[in-house]
């Protein structure tokens, strides 16, 4: 069966990680990449973090993903610290401004991406109810696990309608492109949301009772490297602070 974009398919996962784990690693990435904490005093943490997407998406097998990112990174990086450097005056400025802001946001979502691709709702519920997360908040994320796949393939069938009927740029239809490709992606939207909350509804999700799982989750070896891996620059960033290490 054909899986949707960043649909996970339990069959075809390659290596299994806790949600826990994954989660655990998106915050690592987001507070020491994007965020660039103790990047003074610890400046290899931020490039192996950054490598982190390019062995995972590797190991799922998303190669066209993998493709994107190793570009679109080294030819950013390419032009921060080769071509930047050569520029002045406003140019100078705009450019820097715009390579950093991708460079530390690109590997974030990369990284969400094959959380999005590997986790299934029924593996996200069982890790957020082990955690004793409320329900007003795993409700609501469980219900976006659905979401953005489900818009992203309504936008590309979408696409293809209009691109069938020459609206598209250099169309003969091109003038028509706002309107008639995200009204109908508004529309929907608001029914995809709908339709995603009756089913929640539908599966006891706003019982307030404890739900059972037919998934099994749990750390194994692999979780264990990746959580001691991560939790390296946090034990780092507290001996600078009390002043351990300079």
């Amino acid at each position: 069966m054909k899986i949707g974009l960043l649909q996970a398919s339990i069959e075809e996962r390659r290596l299994i990680l806790d949600p826990r784990t994954k989660l655990f690693m998106l915050i690592t990435m987001a507070i020491f990449v994007l965020g660039g904490a103790a990047a003074d005093i610890m400046p290899f943490v931020a490039p192996i973090l950054c490598i982190m997407p390019v062995c995972y998406l590797l190991i799922d097998r998303q190669y066209v993903s993998l493709l994107v990112y190793i570009t679109l990174y080294g030819g950013l990086y390419f032009i921060n610290f080769q071509i930047v450097p050569e520029l002045t005056g406003s140019i100078h400025y705009v450019l820097y401004i715009l390579t950093v802001f991708i460079l530390r946001f690109l590997p974030g979502i990369m990284m969400a991406r094959y959380v999005f691709s590997s986790t299934t709702v029924s593996e996200f519920m069982a890790a957020m109810e082990r955690m004793h997360i409320s329900d007003k908040i795993t409700i609501p994320m469980s219900v976006m696990f659905r979401f953005i796949p489900t818009v992203l393939e309504e936008f590309s069938a979408i696409n293809t309608a209009m691109k069938m009927r020459e609206i598209r740029v250099g169309g003969k239809n091109a003038s028509k492109m706002i309107e008639y490709r995200f009204v109908p992606l508004m529309t929907c939207c608001v029914k995809i949301g709908n339709e995603l909350s009756a089913a929640a509804l539908a599966r006891g999700l706003g019982a307030g009772k404890k739900r059972t799982n037919i998934c099994k989750i749990g750390f194994h070896g692999w979780d264990i490297l990746m959580l001691i891996i991560c939790m390296a620059p946090y034990i780092g960033l507290i001996l600078s602070v009390i002043g351990v290490i300079g």
